[in-house]
C-alpha cells in the first residue's frame, strides 16, 4: 500500500514540476527540458528529478545551472500544490538515458545499413 501511496505522489511531483517549468520559471538559461523520472524515497521526504535537456553540453550545463538555481523556489511550489506533511527536499539530476538510446538507434541502423550492402554485393557476384 506504501509503495503504491509513492508511485501517486512521483506522479504528482512530475505533473507538478513540468508545469511549474513551463509556466512559471522565466530564467533565460532553462532550454529544452523534459522531467523524464521522478524516484520519491520512502519517507517522501526526498525527491529525485531526472532531467532531460536537448542541446550541447552549453545548453546542458546552463539548463541544470537554472535548475539548480530554481530549486527552492521548485519546491515551495510543490508545497503549495501538493499537500504532504513535509515538503520534500528536491534535487535535479541530469539523465541522458534519451541521448544513450539515440546512440543506440543510430549504430543499429548503420548495422543494419552495412548488413544491406554486403547482401546487394553477394548478390552481384
Amino acid at each position: 500500500m506504501a509503495r503504491l501511496r509513492v508511485e501517486r505522489v512521483a506522479e504528482a511531483i512530475r505533473s507538478e514540476v513540468a508545469d511549474i517549468l513551463a509556466r512559471e520559471i522565466k530564467d533565460p538559461r532553462l532550454g529544452f527540458a523534459t522531467i523524464t523520472d521522478v524516484e520519491v524515497s520512502e519517507d517522501l521526504r526526498h525527491v529525485k528529478i531526472f532531467v532531460s535537456v536537448m542541446g550541447d553540453k552549453t545548453q546542458v550545463d546552463e539548463t541544470m545551472a537554472a535548475l539548480e538555481s530554481a530549486t527552492g523556489f521548485v519546491r515551495s511550489e510543490i508545497g503549495r500544490r501538493i499537500r504532504l506533511r513535509h515538503t520534500p527536499e528536491i534535487v535535479f539530476r541530469y539523465d541522458t538515458s534519451i541521448r544513450r538510446g539515440a546512440r543506440v538507434f543510430e549504430l543499429l541502423k548503420e548495422i543494419r545499413g552495412e548488413r544491406g550492402t554486403e547482401s546487394k554485393k553477394g548478390g552481384q557476384e
